[in-house]
């Protein structure tokens, strides 16, 4: 298992986190099999999706602040509320396929560290599962 941290920039935020991803399966010699990615927090999750854009990423925000808006009679003491249900919609795990040492991503696709309670410092945990050549 290999672990990086993300510095998230603010209370909401999708931070791409391809990179660092690819760079560990370089650093682990992952030719072909499977990319785990798991975010071991209960308000921040972890989505791919359109990176060319910027405003895919502020449209996503914008939409996830309409279907959990900030004003309702929320009952847990902390006040993050939103972060939760935000993230129990993302999800805190994806797999990616590896091939030839490649993460297996369409065209447009990037991977993101989906902040909805910052800014923190965030873990990312990442399997791999070796499928051999």
């Amino acid at each position: 298992m290999k672990e990086f941290f993300v510095e998230t920039p603010e209370r909401e935020a999708f931070v791409p986190i391809t990179e660092h991803i690819q760079t560990a399966i370089d650093a682990a010699g992952l030719r072909d099999g499977l990319c785990t990615v798991y975010v071991p927090h209960t308000t921040a999750g972890v989505t791919i999706n359109e990176g060319a854009d910027p405003d895919v990423v502020r449209d996503m925000l914008m939409a996830f602040g309409r279907i959990v808006p900030d004003d309702l009679p929320y009952r847990h003491f902390e006040g993050n509320s939103t972060a939760h249900i935000k993230t129990a919609m993302v999800g805190t795990s994806t797999t990616i396929l590896v091939r030839d040492g490649r993460l297996q991503l369409g065209t447009w696709q990037t991977i993101y560290l989906c902040e909805f309670d910052g800014p923190r410092r965030r873990k990312v945990w990442l399997h791999f599962q070796d499928q051999g050549a």
